[in-house]
């Protein structure tokens, strides 16, 4: 899964402007227009784009600005529905689609009360804040005192947080208290009474740079002490404060969205906005069934071949068998750097081009470790000098089993979101798309169907690994009936949960948690599933015309060499694809 970079980057748009010369120019400009808008209303954007005007700013989160950037949205979309379509360049009209799709759903999300909803244990702008240093490049003096103007506007912040929060919790926008369990020490885990342990403080206990005096490094690190002691860390225990005197006992017992005001139409809002299609919840669950039905006759057909007595003997023994498991955080991160080594040198056989900004390997920080996922990645940026990361759970390792470090680790790194993510940074394309255009189902169903390329790749070598990578495969299967249940059929925490374990490997940690996020984020988990089955469906058409003709590689650069799209565009371009395939030499 990508993590908080996109959910937490605002839709910022333009004020519009003349009209010019004629259609492709006036285009031109309202999408010049719009990315500078949207540097500005987000700041660490535009400096992880390489983009150092506004390096001292954090932004600002409050309900007014949200109205105001949703009014600058329907000026836009006004704006733009005045251009003619049909008068551009097939390229443009592809640009034109997208945007237009983006300011649509700015305008129609914050419409609903759920977007006060700023908190949960998946994620928080208090978490997002807590790793600024660690997510945008200092090598100069004034990176450094950037950095600390940036972070000495998070107290101010954390206050309008809360005021949201405090008025979302009055009209009955609350998260479910289920979910909420871990949530404080998120909070209270960034505090740091040695501020040189702090997170904030992280770009100081680096080795000082060249260009900095000893001097002022030393005025750098006293100020940053003095900052995180007495602005910091006041500021997280008021937050904490404010959350545990006066928003978790406001929690709710349901669990489904559907329970809240509009709470019907918004998860019908979000199905499609994640999945960009017009497919129903109710359609969506019985896909889901389906495909849980024949990928459990694959894992069935897989223990026997293995000399199992059946599929719950296999997965019972792959959970519990202590050979499946590191004994260290050190033992599994190195599992999980070996595993992503040997893809790496198997990635030429699947593309043609790939991309030059490499990618490290991270444990996820320990104040958020615990009630997080297994792993995610977190984009970098070439033109700001950050790489990638996978970042990998190493908490409960009873729970984080070696056999699944395979599929965990294509989808997370390569070729999946690391792959598609530094290959699109580095596209023809305009940099709203480029660094800005996020589109789930693509994202997301690219990252599912790497998986199934380690097929291809060889690294699922043993039959627990081959499990491993058809319960992965089940896990985003299961999230259709489960995600749709919850949040459209009234399902339970437990139903849910008792769903996953009957019919995944997981183990009983990854279920609870990943349970608790489909409650958390609904409708993100649907885009996964719907996506790989678009891609797959396309490979097989692209297969079936081509014949002879067809190369893997080169498919795999038409897919992702276009960027994130919605799937009825990426439906068009590889059809495009197809056709030009037929006649080449």
């Amino acid at each position: 899964m990508r993590h908080l970079k996109i959910a937490l980057a605002a839709t910022c748009l333009s004020i519009a402007a003349p009209a010019l010369a004629g259609p492709t120019e006036d285009f031109h400009k309202l999408m010049d227009d719009y990315w500078a808008a949207n540097l500005k209303d987000s700041p660490i954007l535009a400096t992880q784009t390489g983009v150092t005007t506004y390096d001292r700013e954090l932004g600002v989160f409050t309900l007014a600005e949200m109205d105001r950037q949703t009014a600058e949205a329907a000026a836009d979309l006004k704006r733009l529905e005045a251009i003619p379509e049909a008068s551009l360049s097939p390229a443009d009209q592809t640009n034109y689609a997208i945007l237009r799709r983006t300011l649509s759903d700015a305008i129609a999300g914050n419409r609903f009360g759920e977007r006060q909803m700023l908190f949960s244990t998946l994620g928080s702008l208090h978490q997002f804040w807590a790793g600024l240093g660690e997510m945008q490049p200092v090598r100069t003096y004034a990176d450094y005192d950037n950095y600390l103007a940036r972070i000495g506007q998070v107290p101010a912040q954390m206050a309008n947080m809360a005021d949201i929060s405090r008025k979302a919790a009055k009209e009955g926008f609350v998260q479910p208290c289920v979910t909420l369990t871990t949530f404080e020490p998120t909070i209270t885990g960034v505090i740091a009474a040695d501020p040189t342990k702090s997170r904030f403080y992280a770009p100081f206990a680096a080795p000082k740079p060249a260009s900095v005096t000893d001097a002022q490094w030393a005025d750098l690190q006293a100020r940053a002490k003095a900052l995180i002691t007495d602005k910091l860390n006041p500021s997280y225990q008021n937050w904490a404060d404010v959350y545990h005197k006066e928003l978790a006992g406001k929690c709710r017992q349901s669990v489904g969205i559907s329970a809240l005001p509009q709470g019907k139409e918004y998860y019908a809002f979000l199905v499609r906005q994640q999945t960009t299609t017009n497919r129903t919840p109710d359609e969506i669950h019985q896909l889901g069934l389906g495909e849980v039905a024949r990928i459990r006759a694959e894992m069935d057909a897989l223990a026997k071949k293995s000399g199992f007595a059946s599929r719950e003997a296999m997965i019972a023994d792959m959970r519990t068998n202590p050979k499946y498991f590191a004994k260290t955080p050190e033992e599994l991160m190195g599992a999980a750097a070996l595993m992503a080594k040997t893809i790496d040198g198997k990635m030429p056989t699947l593309f043609t081009k790939l991309p030059r900004l490499p990618y490290g390997v991270k444990p996820i920080p320990l104040e958020t470790a615990e009630g997080n996922t297994t792993a995610y990645y977190m984009d970098g940026s070439p033109d700001a000098g950050v790489a990638g990361t996978y970042f990998v759970n190493t908490t409960h390792l009873d729970q984080r089993p070696l056999w699944e470090l395979p599929a965990l680790t294509v989808h997370e790194a390569v070729p999946g979101h690391h792959m598609q993510v530094a290959t699109q940074q580095e596209l023809d394309m305009p940099a709203w798309r480029k660094y800005g255009a996020f589109f789930t189902a693509f994202v997301e169903g690219w990252g599912l169907y790497s998986e199934r390329l380690g097929i291809e790749l060889g690294i699922y070598d043993t039959p627990q690994k081959d499990m491993g990578r058809l319960s992965y495969e089940m896990w985003r299967a299961c999230r259709l009936v489960v995600d749709t249940g919850i949040h459209s059929k009234g399902w339970t925490k437990e139903q849910a949960v008792a769903f996953m374990k009957d019919n995944t490997a997981l183990t009983d940690k990854n279920i609870d948690s990943e349970v608790n996020r489909y409650i958390s984020n609904p409708g993100q988990a649907l885009a996964y599933k719907l996506g790989e089955l678009k891609i797959r469906e396309l490979r097989t058409r692209a297969e079936k015309e081509l014949g002879p003709k067809f190369d893997l590689r080169r498919f795999h650069d038409a897919v992702i060499g276009q960027g994130a799209v919605p799937l009825d565009a990426l439906d068009a371009q590889i059809n495009a694809w197809i056709q030009a395939e037929k006649s080449r030499a």
